[in-house]
Parts: C-alpha cells; structure tokens; sequence
C-alpha cells in the first residue's frame, strides 16, 4: 500500500484531529508569522504536503499568496471544502508539477518524514528548483534517527513510514540540493503532539 493510499485512507479522521491544531502552537504561529513577512506580496507560496491547508489557510489569513499541494487526493478535497479561496492540488514533491521557480517560498510541516532519507535530497532539489531566486524554504521535521512505520492508523490499514532527522543530516541534505541555511531552531514538544523534538530551519535559493 502506498503512503497516498495510507492518508486516503485517514484524511476525515487527520483533518478532524489536525486542521486547527496552530491555534494551539504559539511557537509555529510566531515562526509563521515571520516566514509570512518576508514572502508576502513576492508571489505563490506553497504549503508543501498540506494535508487539510492549514498552514496554507494561516498563511493565507497574513496576506500570502497561498496554495497548496498534497499527495493524497482526499486531502486535497478536504483542504478545498476547509478554504475554497486557497488553491490546492494533488502532486508528488519528488516530481512537482510545476515550472522552474514557480513560487516565492515553500513551507513544508512534515511532509519531507515520508519520503525516506533516500530521497529526501532529491525532494529538497525538486523545491529547490521550483523557488524563485532568492525564495524561501521552511521546513519542519520530527528530530532524530528512528523510522517509525504504522500498519495500522486510527483502525485503518495503512502502510506508511515516519523518518525523523538530526539538524545536521537535513542541512546537509539542503545543501546538498542548493540551498543556503539560515537558520535552525528546535523545541520541546507540546503536551498533546507526538513527543518528539521539532526541529524548523530556514532555507533561501540563492539569488545569482
């Protein structure tokens, strides 16, 4: 079974468990709120595996230009029925759908853990290529080194991987695929969250 399949098969349940979950993430809603200052009015900003949008639909709320792209064809139905103003479509980020430097930034919550270590690069470039110069990248992972794999998920049969990453794998990673970091941040998880280490880096495609 595939990952697209897996959330198929769970998008009623993930949209109902994490569509507002910002409203109790201060430290997200402050890290967006700054991301959204700097892309806003420079053009599309995607929210890369946005599952139900809701980072889309934050970013939106702060005067983004904002679109989404998922996987799973039910989440994308599910973000568009949540925010009908914000654009969403199904794609793969191994292989966007979208012309060289398409977008003024990239947030990506979570998305680059299902993708493997194998091809977590290969992902980073497929971004890489769709920012404009100059572009910004966030991005948020799970910290460490294990592979969480679910069978089963909210009684569904599902097969899908988790791939948490240290701080300097995935920089190397980004680097890998030509970006420059800016930053890195980490905090403590909240109570009701996976407890496990969030980690969030800023990325730019270098300007020429």
């Amino acid at each position: 079974m595939s990952v697209k399949e897996s959330y198929d098969r769970v998008a009623r349940t993930y949209v109902e468990t994490f569509f507002h979950e910002l409203e109790r993430k201060p430290f997200d809603r402050e890290l967006l709120d700054r991301f959204a200052r700097e892309v806003a009015g420079r053009g599309p900003v995607c929210d890369m595996g946005c599952g139900p949008g809701q980072i889309a639909a934050y970013l939106a709320s702060r005067g983004v230009e904002a679109l989404g792209v998922d996987l799973s064809p039910e989440m994308v139905a599910h973000a568009g029925r949540l925010s009908p103003g914000i654009p969403f479509h199904q794609g793969d980020m191994l292989s966007l759908d979208v012309p060289d430097e398409a977008w003024a930034g990239i947030a990506a919550f979570y998305s680059i853990i299902h993708v493997g270590r194998q091809n977590a690069a290969r992902a980073l470039g497929e971004m890489q290529r769709a920012l404009r110069d100059g572009g910004l990248l966030l991005l948020a992972f799970h910290g460490g080194q294990e592979v969480i794999h679910l069978d089963s998920w909210w009684e569904q049969a599902v097969s899908v991987d988790f791939t948490f990453f240290e701080p300097d794998e995935m920089t190397g990673y980004l680097k890998t695929a030509g970006f420059a970091v800016e930053e890195c941040l980490e905090r403590a998880p909240y109570d009701f969250e996976h407890q496990s280490r969030r980690i969030y880096i800023l990325a730019r495609k270098p300007a020429p």
